[in-house]
Order: C-alpha cells, then structure tokens, then sequence
C-alpha cells in the first residue's frame, strides 16, 4: 500500500528548521572567530613618512598592543598622495581586525579638499579609538617685532593682508587652523601652501614667512631652542605640551578652539567585538605612565575614551571642514 504524501506543513516545517540550524552554525563560527581574534600578526598602516609623529606613536601604540594581544603588530608606512595610498590600502582590506590605519585629524581636513574616487572618508573606515591630543602652537619668526598674540592682531590690522601665514599644504590641519584663527581674531594674513613642513618652518626660520600655526611635535623643538617665538596655543585651555603658553581664545579670539588629534581606524565592517577589544587594550596603554611620558615629550597628550565618542567626533569633524572647505573656497591645486 502506498504511503500517504507528507503533508505541506510539516515539509515547510523541516525547510525551517534547516535555514534555522544552517544559521545558527553561521553565527557559531563568526563567534568562534571573534573569540579567537587576533590568530595572526595585525598590520598597523601608517599613510606617512618614517619619523614624523604618527609614526613614532603608532610603534609606540604597536609595541603595547603586541604585547598586550599576544600577537605582531607591524607598522607599515605607506606614505604618498597627502596619506591617500595607506588610507586606501586600509578601506580595500577585509574588515577582520587584521589591517588598521593610524592618522592625526589631518586626515579630516585633507578629505575636506582632496576629491577621492578610491574610498568615501566618511563611510570607509570605523573608527577604533582616540591615543592623543595636543594644541597647535601659534609661532612667529624672531624678527616680527610681536612679543604677544595681541601684538600680532594689531599689526595684521594695521597691514591687512601683508603678514604671510604659511602651511604645510592647502587642506592641512594648519591651514585650516589659521583660516579660523583669522577668522576669530578679525584679522587677513596671505596664505602660502608649502610642500611639508619641513620647508614651512625653514622659511619661517629664515624670516622668508612670519607666522605658523603647527603642531607641538612639529614646532616645540625650535620654540625650545629659541628659533621662532610663540605667541598662543589653538586649544581652550592651557596644555601641559606647551607650558607657559596662553589660550588664543583668551588673547584677541573669542571662541577659538582647535586641537590635534592622533587615532587608529579599522575598515568598515570591522565587527563591534574586535573593535570594543582593540579600544579597551589601547586604553589601557594609553594609562600606563611610560606611554603617557613618550606622548608628552613629543608633544600631545593621551586622550582614552570610546569608540563611539571617537567615532562621533571624527565623522563631525570631516562634515565641518567640508563645510569650511566649502564657504571659503579652500580647494587642492
């Protein structure tokens, strides 16, 4: 005798429980995968030249975390392209926690001007975690007869236009910093883009240029040695990395306030696990007080907190320069 045909319900019934178990396995062994995370050596991206500040941070950073993970952390320096080529190289990796980029807040300015086909700034990368902080500094060359930021305002209003302000490139977090400066302080300066700042402080040195705005790492060493003079910090407040050195906000620029900033990015998609992982380890170094002492000396301070505050304050910061990009006409050659 023939059997009776299963019937629909209990057929569909089974589809389901199948979908449901080939889920759940799924889920099982990105868990497993999570958890086992890292199982590899990590690759930490530098988009910059060997020796500058991102560079010694993210050894630094690398070293802790290396140790703290069980696995590698290799800094990779890809320099080229105003940092676009390491950048890229970061957004293309598999989002698993393998590949990482470490920027400063440059990187929000420069997507502010530099047209990119290879990767959106703002939707590319989730953002890890913040490691420093400093102000930039507000320098003048040793023959401007200023001794205080509110003697430079006064005479940029005497001359208006006739004091050049120099940079490390259009769309740099030091162009960008003197613009709002101007701006705050009611004063015209000429801007003339330089090509790094190594050229840009030599210039200045060398009284070819009168003011800079840069920052600590870049500027402090030839604040020290008495090369250039300085006249104020971008910050609110005062900063341990330029001790003695007063606010601008509080010297002619009512509202003025600009920090650095130093961070590490993961591609998006990167699962919230490793990321939630990566951020407590890298607060954890940044409390540790030999990793506290290196970021003074080179001027900035560790600045721990979430991931989502830093994911916050980077994807504002991008739309606000683009904004400031925007209505001051501020575009790459």
């Amino acid at each position: 005798m023939a059997r009776s045909p299963r019937p629909l319900a209990h057929r569909g019934h089974a589809v389901c429980l199948l979908a449901v178990a080939a889920l759940g396995t799924a889920f099982s062994t990105a868990a497993l995968a999570q958890a086992t995370w890292p199982s590899k050596p990590i690759a930490l991206i530098v988009p910059n030249p060997p020796g500058g500040s991102n560079d010694v941070f993210a050894r630094a950073m690398g070293k802790h975390l290396g140790d703290a993970l069980g696995q590698p952390v290799v800094v990779d320096n890809r320099a080229g392209a105003t940092g676009t080529i390491g950048a890229a190289s970061v957004a293309r990796a598999p989002a698993d926690g393998y590949t990482l980029l470490f920027v400063s807040s440059t990187f929000t300015t420069n997507a502010a001007v530099q047209p990119n086909t290879q990767f959106d700034p703002d939707k590319a990368f989730a953002p890890v975690a913040m490691v420093a902080k400093g102000p930039l500094i507000l320098t003048v060359n040793n023959s401007l007869p200023v001794k205080t930021a509110q003697d430079l305002i006064a005479l940029a209003k005497a001359q208006p236009g006739k004091l050049n302000y120099v940079s490390s490139g259009i769309g740099s977090i030091n162009h960008f910093a003197t613009h709002q400066y101007a701006q705050a302080a009611g004063i015209q300066m000429t801007h003339v883009p330089y090509k790094g700042m190594g050229p840009a402080i030599n210039d200045l040195i060398g009284n070819q240029v009168q003011v800079l705005i840069a920052s600590g790492p870049s500027i402090m060493p030839q604040v020290r040695a008495g090369k250039v003079r300085a006249l104020g910090i971008t910050s609110a407040e005062p900063s341990a990395v330029a001790p003695g050195i007063p606010p601008l906000a509080k010297n002619g620029a009512p509202g003025y306030n600009m920090e650095l900033w130093w961070g590490v990015l993961a591609p998006a998609g990167t699962p919230a696990a490793v990321v939630t992982k990566l951020n407590a380890e890298i607060n954890k170094a940044l409390a540790k007080p030999e990793m506290k002492e290196l970021l003074l000396r080179e001027g900035a301070e560790a600045a721990p907190q979430s991931s989502s505050a830093f994911a916050n304050q980077f994807h504002q910061e991008i739309r606000q320069w683009a904004k400031v990009a925007k209505d001051a006409d501020i575009r790459a050659e």
